[in-house]
């Protein structure tokens, strides 16, 4: 037998893959680990059943392939035999007549051609006489992939695999035993497993690499001529690929009441079956197992049929007739000619089992994904795995990754999104306040100009119109025109002054600053309209911070200000002063009529005003902006003017760091 421990037989090409978990859930072994979002096969771990490339829907895992080698031995002067395994009727259902299958093979370059079924019989006829002596219970060993499963993951089991060949290395050493040591073997059949089950057989290749070996040397099997198999030939044990087929080559049907067969296969069956039997103390049976659904569903065949059911009814046809064309006296002579054949192997543990981790560590891992309680364990299964704390255990031994759960996931992209609009929207209002800045910036050094150019002239004007004042009499016309030239002037002279204070950027001379009293001192720097109350609101009495004290006395005015504007009736205006962790906060609040949704992103601009012409000039909140920016403070504005949706108002909040 083969002595290698690792099976490196399976690969996953990664531009195929696509990360479904289909290979994960299917793998008996838990061979398949996630790897940086990567699907790749633990060679350690992998017991060759071939599930995951059968269950592939991108093609992405395949299997070392053989056909170059076996094109290189069939060009020796060697004698080399084809052992053909008994399922392949299955695989070339399209084919009536199974002896074109063998013309097709002998045109190859084979030199015979011996059906594995042979080496079933054989099998089979061990396997009665060890159960007939009732000394132990067994584990069938004839599906190396069951075999491997066992050795490897229930490695206390090893003593209960059947000490007896399989039927394939049976039919090898019945091959040299008559035709001679020299003869060179390379088996046929759906199980890639058997690429690395024993030694005794040179080269071992699925009816894929079958097939495409026919496309390389352009044979058409329907056109192929007719070939019998050569001599050892089977009987029953044609049936063997299928459930019961070894119960039924022994002569020994399953009985109900006896009950001490436990038929199964496919990987979900095999894997309850042995754990049943590594779970009973008293009540052991004896176990035929299949790793596949029957060898007729084995990853090594190509055909399109996709039921079972049909494969199982082509196989049951095809044993019919070969039954019917063996003549049953030559196969006893032919058994008895090979009875002294040694047909014993042993096992041994390979134990792969990983020591499960203790439970806080599960538990770290399970809160991780934001599994918290027993409502969170979902256990869909969309990870691959049966449970949530399975999965955790993967996670533990490396094998697996967090992004695996769906929900965890999905859960962590919608947090993403949420991280990813919120930084957008910080974004945004980065890039909004850079564009208000540079704005601020070039109004200023305009506005700046146009005053040093108009602030003369106006100063003229008015002085001269005022000693005109002086020398006309009040009751004359030209007196009340006098008047409001110098009215006017001043008016645009306070402008004047509005952009001179808009263009300066004076250092901010701060110093430790009660904010309490500031805001009393702007307070009482207004005119308070008799139909509004304003009030201050502190967390703390002094609130000291350090700032320009005349530059932030100005930023409250123009706010209460503008917030009186705003009142109409009867209202209110709240001066919060409140500090979090890293800020001073400053809140202007007021129940007024609010600001229109349209009009807030433009309540910074120079000149932009919602006032009558004559009342404002639309540079007070442009002044508190650059203010605060100064200050290295934020200033934002909460306002509702549509009084369906809530009370109407408007806040302006600031925050001036603390250090």
């Amino acid at each position: 037998m083969k002595k290698n421990s690792t099976i490196k037989l399976v690969y996953t090409l990664p531009e195929r893959c696509r990360v479904c978990y289909t290979c994960v859930r299917e793998c008996p072994a838990k061979a398949i680990r996630i790897n940086n979002g990567q699907a790749e096969v633990i060679h350690e771990r992998c017991i060759g059943c071939g599930n995951c490339i059968k269950v592939c829907s991108q093609n992405a895992k395949t299997f070392i392939r053989n056909e170059n080698d076996v094109q290189e031995m069939l060009h020796t002067n060697e004698k080399v035999i084809a052992l053909l395994a008994p399922s392949f009727p299955v695989e070339f259902c399209e084919v009536e007549n199974y002896k074109k299958v063998l013309g097709a093979i002998k045109n190859l370059g084979f030199w015979k051609i011996i059906e594995v079924a042979f080496g079933a019989e054989l099998v089979a006829k061990k396997y009665k006489e060890l159960y007939d002596k009732e000394s132990n219970f067994y584990i069938t060993s004839d599906c190396p992939a069951v075999t491997y499963f066992v050795r490897q993951y229930y490695p206390d089991l090893t003593n209960h695999l059947a000490p007896i060949v399989s039927p394939m290395v049976a039919t090898a050493r019945a091959v040299k035993k008559h035709y001679g040591e020299n003869v060179r073997l390379i088996f046929i059949g759906p199980c890639i497993s058997k690429k690395v089950e024993s030694e005794e057989i040179d080269i071992a290749i699925t009816f894929k690499e079958l097939r495409n070996l026919f496309s390389i040397k352009n044979i058409d099997v329907e056109k192929s001529s007719e070939y019998e198999f050569d001599f050892p030939k089977a009987h029953k044990a044609t049936v063997f690929p299928i459930n019961f087929g070894l119960s039924q080559t022994m002569g020994r049907y399953h009985d109900l009441i006896e009950n001490k067969f436990i038929v199964a296969q496919g990987k979900e069956d095999m894997q309850q079956a042995i754990k049943w039997f590594s779970d009973s103390k008293n009540d052991k049976k004896h176990l035929e197992l299949l790793c596949c659904e029957g060898c007729i569903m084995g990853p090594g065949i190509t055909n399109p049929i996709v039921s079972k059911f049909i494969k199982h009814n082509l196989l049951i046809n095809y044993a019919r007739q070969r039954i019917s064309e063996t003549d049953e006296k030559e196969f006893e002579n032919t058994l008895l000619q090979f009875s002294d054949l040694n047909l014993s192997t042993s096992f041994s543990p390979q134990d792969r089992r990983i020591p499960s981790p203790s439970y806080d560590d599960i538990d770290k891992i399970l809160k991780k994904m934001g599994k918290n309680t027993a409502s969170d364990m979902l256990n869909c299964g969309a990870c691959g795995y049966a449970t949530c704390i399975d999965h955790a255990i993967a996670i533990i031994e490396g094998i697996a990754e967090t992004e695996m759960c769906l929900p965890y996931t999905i859960e962590s992209l919608h947090k993403s999104v949420n991280d990813l609009a919120l930084t957008n929207e910080k974004l945004t209002s980065a890039q909004i306040a850079l564009k208000q800045a540079e704005k601020l910036a070039h109004m200023g050094q305009l506005s700046a100009g146009i005053a040093h150019e108009l602030n003369n002239p106006l100063g003229i004007i008015i002085m001269y119109c005022n000693l005109l004042l002086e020398e006309c009499p009040p009751d004359s016309a030209l007196y009340k025109d006098l008047e409001l030239i110098v009215n006017q002037g001043n008016r645009c002279k306070k402008i004047v002054n509005g952009l001179l204070n808009f263009a300066r950027r004076n250092q901010v001379n701060a110093t430790e600053t009660d904010l309490y009293s500031l805001a009393e001192k702007a307070i009482e720097s207004i005119i308070k309209p008799e139909h509004i109350n304003i009030s201050i609101i502190s967390d703390k009495k002094p609130m000291l911070a350090m700032l320009d004290a005349d530059q932030m006395l100005q930023v409250l005015i123009n706010l209460i200000r503008n917030a009186a504007d705003a009142i109409t009736n009867q209202g209110e205006i709240h001066v919060i002063l409140s500090e979090e962790a890293n800020y001073f906060v400053i809140k202007v609040k007021d129940n007024g009529s609010g600001i229109a949704e349209e009009n807030k992103a433009k309540l910074f601009e120079p000149f932009f005003t919602t006032k009558p012409i004559g009342v404002g000039n639309g540079l007070g909140l442009p002044i508190v902006y650059g203010i605060v920016k100064m200050h290295k403070g934020i200033i934002e504005v909460e306002t509702n003017d549509n009084i369906q949706k809530g009370p109407t108002g408007t806040t302006f909040i600031i925050k001036l760091p603390k250090n």
